[in-house]
């Protein structure tokens, strides 16, 4: 059930009064106009207290990142507020470190001030026939002006979004790139550098008053999954998997809430092998002693939750899901904590997984891990824990080093062999949020599946 409604909620250390969320069951998480003013603020602490030491780190002077409408650079979404919804026409962002004391000057060229967070620099093409018949000349006074700006500041390393590894560092485009090495003054292009951290644990790195808004979130998670999987939705014999999925996708929307993917539940059955094209269908009628399995997701105010869950449908004189099914939830439940136990700051994700499977190894489970990174994205920027299809570990992606202050959806299974199903195998998979803390410890957003959502 949805916990009781958030009277106010802390947004910042050292706020003088916290703003309030008028939370009803129409509206869970408040409205538009009170989401908003809490984005703002988180985007204010990550310009004010994250940016200039990820800049530092990195030996980044100058971050440049150009784009155009419909086309942004994916940490475009972390940079803006919540009233913007894309470039106009190009922006190019700037900021450049003028040291600990004046701090990061934060400039927007073609853009807005973002409610006062950046300052907007713009210059206007002139009306000139010739730029009707020169497209290339369309937007150049906007790269004259950047121009200006290096030449004046003279940065030494100046960071542009280009990766071949990482997606969220790769958000500069060839054409937009084409034109920025053109238009860099003399002897500035061998100081462009490909600073792919920077991005990366940009997006990464959450606000600390982000947290009691995602506790909300997973409630809402909570309650939707677990009135899905019940009677209120299912009637055995009758209900099918598309029935239960589009409830759910239905539920948000009338919450005024989105997903980030589609649902996804499908079932588990005594006698049938878990890869049986007659599980894959989409519509499969639930029946009674079927085991269930969720994905859904949520989307509000820029973030993202991801969760599975698993659920039962009892048998006639049944009051509980079979003990062989429930120790199968155990030993996922063991493989949790293990993998939980082994994510401690400036780790790499591959330096975890091959810690994590080593001891589920040792612990007789079989199992797979793949948890990520979750935030902005539902698939997150950060360290990759593991990819069901690479279990032996991630080149590159699974190289990033864990950071305090980032959140993950910690995703695996575990395959049990269930007496009461003549030793059939029962894959149990469950994935839940989680915060590794600035202390370094590992927390569960809310909490985890630890009984079976039971339908009677």
């Amino acid at each position: 059930m949805l916990m009781p409604a958030l009277a106010a909620l802390a947004l910042l250390q050292g706020t003088a009064a916290p703003l309030p969320l008028t939370v009803t069951a129409a509206r869970p998480l408040g409205t538009l106009r009170e989401q908003a003013v809490l984005q703002q603020e988180w985007l204010r602490y990550r310009l004010d207290s994250v940016l200039p030491g990820l800049m530092r780190e990195y030996g980044v002077d100058m971050w440049v990142l150009p784009m155009r409408e419909y086309n942004e650079d994916p940490v475009f979404w972390s940079l803006v507020a919540p009233t913007t919804f894309a470039a106009r026409r190009r922006t190019i962002y700037v900021f450049y470190d003028r040291g600990p004391e004046l701090g990061i000057e934060r400039l927007a060229l073609g853009g807005s001030s973002q409610g006062g967070l950046f300052e907007p620099y713009f210059a206007r093409d002139s009306i000139d026939p010739s730029i009707g018949r020169r497209p290339e000349l369309v937007g150049q006074a906007q790269w004259d002006l950047l121009a200006d700006l290096v030449r004046a500041r003279d940065p030494g390393t100046i960071a542009v979004d280009i990766s071949h590894t990482h997606a969220f560092a790769d958000g500069l485009s060839a054409g937009e790139w084409e034109q920025l090495a053109r238009v860099l003054p003399p002897g500035y292009l061998p100081r462009v550098v490909r600073a792919e951290g920077l991005a990366l644990d940009y997006i990464a790195i959450r606000a600390p008053a982000m947290l009691p808004v995602y506790e909300r979130m997973m409630d809402i998670v909570w309650d939707i999954v677990g009135t899905a999987f019940s009677n209120r939705v299912i009637t055995p014999g009758k209900t099918t998997t598309a029935d239960v999925v589009w409830w759910m996708r239905q539920r948000l929307a009338d919450l005024g809430l989105d997903t980030w993917f589609h649902t996804d539940v499908e079932v588990q059955r005594e006698g049938i092998a878990l890869d049986d094209e007659r599980l894959q269908r989409g519509d499969l009628v639930i029946q009674r002693g079927d085991v269930l399995h969720c994905d859904f997701g949520l989307t509000a105010l820029g973030l993202n939750t991801d969760t599975q869950h698993m659920g039962y449908v009892l048998r006639a004189g049944e009051r509980a899901a079979p003990p062989g099914l429930q120790q199968a939830l155990r030993a996922a439940n063991q493989l949790q904590d293990i993998v939980m136990a082994e994510m401690q700051p400036g780790r790499s994700g591959n330096d975890v997984l091959a810690a994590a499977l080593g001891r589920m190894r040792e612990a007789g489970i079989d199992g797979t891990v793949y948890t990520h990174p979750i935030g902005d994205r539902g698939h997150g920027a950060g360290p990759l824990i593991g990819l069901w299809d690479h279990q032996e570990g991630v080149p590159g992606r699974g190289d990033v080093l864990l950071r305090p202050d980032t959140w993950f959806s910690i995703e695996l299974q575990a395959t049990t062999a269930v007496p009461e199903w003549g030793g059939q195998a029962v894959r149990i998979a469950q994935e839940e949020d989680a915060a590794l803390g600035r202390d370094g410890g590992m927390r569960w957003i809310r909490s985890r599946q630890t009984a079976f959502h039971l339908v009677r």
